[in-house]
């Protein structure tokens, strides 16, 4: 089968599809198919050939965007079995089959029925078979091609990121990029020039200029600055055949705007300025406003203010406001027209971001002069002094002169000045004051013990002017007077012990005095002369504002008297001077050795032998319990008696031992008969062994004499073995077990003995004082023996 084709793309395509045709019907004609066929000869067997395919394939080509009104040729199938009798049918399938593309079954012309786009639809696959119109059978196997859909110039090229917004510095050098543009065509870039796309300019020259091939869009002039003009409307063209002429094309806007460079320095509009500023502006208020201008923005246009000269650089301040970059002037020192009617000043303005790269249009900075003019305004009276500081003296009677202030009319005028106290407060009600002349007045009595200081605000106007106030703080200082004597500092709690000895300080007292320092500074002490020499203390003036209290005698009863009172004098050194006599309360107590109170009582004797309260309320409960103990055990006592039907009898035959208990209890310190008591003392002092008197010895024992000789030199260990072996040789002892104790108090005690044995009746005149230094034990007997002793010498 042969396939033929008249879609071409160009005149000469079309001659050559036409030349093909003709040739190919005048000498190849159609390509037959054989069928399989068996030649039957004589003497010859039957012999199969291979068929041989008519089919001839190309691809089909069509043009896209076809508009004519007849179905578009696209070419022929045709098989060499076709013999042009309409046996065979043509049959086509697959893409774009009875749809886009028909097919007539008896010649096999296919034609295209609608318009196709490349850009949607590159080629379609089809299938194309051969079949005998009556039988159905295919004549040639199913065979596929491929229709292509040939591509026209019909799409423009599209800038798909416009449109744009850029930026370049302006004063850039010529030839600085930009941006670059990029323009699509949807044509095929395979074949022609449709999608070849070229750029040009249409709008911006020739500020700016584009590379036709990569769309980079370029500064064209050097220099371009942005205080001339700063925004720029730029349009790009792309056209696709190489830019030729029938090409389609597409164009896009580029906004390019000239950032800001610090490129224009800063410029006082005038040379001279001047400024109207009263004198009565208030320090550190603003006074006035100045300002350079600036072509640049932004940072570029920040600058600084400062005064580099003049005769008012001291007085006046300026600043720069960061929001309008203007300068701030301010003033620094109070202004006065009558004594300095004008200033000068020299202002400059510098920028503060310099660009190293445009120095040379500089300087970046500049000058000018500006003159303050100082206005004369009616002001209130001036005080002579910021401040006034008076002094009286308290008790000072009512109208006592203070002090005096002065106000003067600071303007030329010069109007008379009147003067009041505004009685605002408290303290301005204490003081008058004369209006003409500004002396200030007592209103009141004033103690300086009550308040020492005073603070009152006097007010001055102008008599013409009343409007016109001014004020000054008054300080008055009440001045001390003595006339107030002086007297203990604090309330004493002296105590004196009752071992103290004579002369021993008790007490330190201290005196204050409500007057200050120059009235009552030194305090001299005594004890009160209308009384009688004191026989218990005695007072010494330490000469230091200080006295010590001392006592007289040796020892002091609480029994006797607990509580003494003494009456100081204290005189101070003022002039007048001034005395008191204050009352020191003294308590008598007992005390341990190092001088620490025990107690201050006379009716707490069982504590001072080292009982607390808490030791107290314990021995009372034990003895309530032993007496509940007793009490129960009587009660069983009883109970078992009653329940007790017979006695218990123990036989004469019982052999056993009965146990006898003796309770033998010695007659005391009194009763010598049992046992000698000065073998208790001493072993050396037994003179000799002696028996118990008690029970008649039948024997007596060995060896008595040779341990009689020995006491001298026994020890206590000896006399103790010697005692034990007497014991069990003596043949009187009852026949039980008894206890023998022996107690050794040593040799001999320095202070003797103080047992009551062998005392004498009378009463002895010996210092018992010393007992207090033996200790704890001896506290008691120190303090019985130190009451005896004081009441003996009261």
């Amino acid at each position: 089968m042969r396939i033929t084709s008249t879609s071409c793309i160009c005149p000469v395509l079309v001659c050559l599809c036409f030349v093909q045709r003709c040739y190919g019907a005048a000498h190849h004609g159609s390509i037959k198919v054989t069928r399989n066929q068996t030649k039957h000869m004589e003497g010859e067997t039957e012999v199969h050939h291979r068929p041989k395919r008519g089919w001839v394939w190309n691809q089909f080509f069509v043009l896209e965007e076809h508009m004519g009104p007849d179905p578009q040729y696209v070419g022929k199938l045709h098989s060499n079995s076709d013999k042009g009798d309409g046996s065979v049918k043509y049959i086509l399938t697959g893409e774009g089959a009875g749809t886009i593309f028909i097919i007539d079954d008896t010649t096999g012309d296919i034609h295209s029925t609608k318009s196709l786009d490349r850009e949607q639809k590159t080629h379609y696959v089809l299938h194309a078979q051969a079949i005998d119109r009556r039988t159905n059978k295919p004549l040639e196997p199913e065979s596929e091609f491929i229709i292509k859909v040939q591509d026209i110039n019909d799409n423009a090229p599209k800038f798909t990121d416009g449109p744009y917004i850029v930026t370049v510095p302006e004063m850039s050098e010529m030839g600085t990029s930009v941006l670059q543009v990029t323009a699509t065509d949807a044509d095929d870039p395979t074949y022609g020039n449709s999608a070849r796309v070229v750029y040009s300019i249409l709008q911006g020259q020739p500020y700016f200029s584009v590379d036709p091939k990569t769309g980079v869009i370029r500064t064209a002039l050097h220099n371009m600055d942005r205080e001339a003009r700063e925004h720029y409307s730029v349009v790009i063209q792309a056209k696709d055949m190489a830019g030729q002429v029938g090409g389609l094309s597409g164009s896009t806007t580029v906004n390019i705007t000239l950032t800001d460079v610090n490129d224009n320095p800063p410029r006082f509009p005038q040379k001279h300025y001047q400024l109207y500023v009263p004198e009565s502006a208030q320090v550190g208020s603003a006074v006035g406003k100045i300002k350079a201008n600036d072509a640049d923005t932004g940072s570029n246009a920040d600058m600084k203010y400062t005064i580099i000269n003049g005769d008012g650089s001291g007085v006046f301040s300026i600043s720069t406001d960061k929001e309008t970059r203007e300068g701030i002037l301010s003033l620094r020192k109070p202004l006065n027209y009558e004594k300095k009617k004008s200033y000068t000043l020299n202002i400059e303005g510098a920028n503060t971001h310099l660009d190293l790269r445009f120095s040379h249009l500089g300087p970046f900075k500049d000058v000018t002069m500006l003159k303050v003019i100082v206005g004369d305004v009616d002001e209130p009276p001036l005080f002579t002094m910021p401040s006034y500081v008076m002094e009286v003296y308290e008790n000072a009677k009512i109208g006592t002169p203070v002090g005096a202030v002065t106000a003067q009319d600071p303007d030329t005028a010069n109007s008379l000045v009147r003067y009041f106290i505004d009685q605002n407060t408290e303290e301005d009600k204490y003081f008058t004051i004369d209006a003409s002349t500004g002396i200030i007045k007592t209103a009141k009595i004033f103690d300086r013990e009550e308040s020492p200081w005073y603070n009152i605000t006097v007010s001055a106007s102008e008599i013409d002017n009343p409007e016109l106030v001014s004020h000054v703080p008054v300080g008055v200082r009440i001045l001390d007077v003595n006339d107030n004597p002086p007297e203990f500092d604090r309330e004493y709690d002296t105590v004196v012990c009752e071992n103290a000895k004579p002369g021993q300080v008790i007490q330190t007292i201290t005196a204050t005095d409500k007057d200050n320092s120059a009235n009552g500074a030194r305090f001299h002490f005594s004890l009160d002369e209308g009384i009688s020499l004191n026989p218990n203390f005695t007072l010494r003036d330490n000469e230091d504002n200080t006295a010590s209290i001392m006592t007289r005698r040796r020892r002091y009863s609480r029994t006797t008297q607990d509580i003494y009172y003494l009456p100081v004098l204290i005189s101070d050194g003022g002039v007048p001077p001034l005395s008191s006599s204050s009352t020191l309360t003294i308590r008598v107590c007992a005390c341990e050795r190092d001088g620490r109170v025990r107690t201050c009582h006379a009716e707490a004797f069982l504590s001072s032998a080292g009982l607390s309260t808490g030791a107290l309320i314990a021995i009372l409960l034990c003895v309530v319990i032993l007496l509940v103990f007793s009490l129960a055990i009587v009660v069983l006592f009883i109970t078992l008696r009653r329940s007790k039907k017979e006695p218990l009898i123990i036989s004469e035959e019982d052999v056993r031992e009965n146990v006898v208990t003796y309770d033998d209890e010695g007659g005391g310190e009194e009763d010598t008969e049992a046992f000698d008591i000065t073998a208790l003392r001493n072993p050396s002092a037994a003179e000799e062994l002696k028996y118990r008197r008690d029970v008649r010895p039948e024997v007596k024992p060995v060896h008595r004499h040779h341990l009689s000789s020995s006491l001298d030199s026994i020890d206590v260990q000896e006399f103790i073995k010697q005692r034990l072996a007497e014991a069990d040789l003596d043949p009187t002892v009852p026949p039980y077990d008894s206890l023998q104790t022996y107690a050794y108090e040593g040799h001999r005690s320095e202070a003797g003995s103080i047992s009551s044995l062998d005392s004498a009746t009378t009463h002895s005149d010996q210092d018992y004082n010393y007992l207090g230094d033996w200790g704890p034990e001896f506290k008691k007997l120190a303090e019985l023996y130190g009451e005896i002793e004081s009441e003996r010498t009261t």
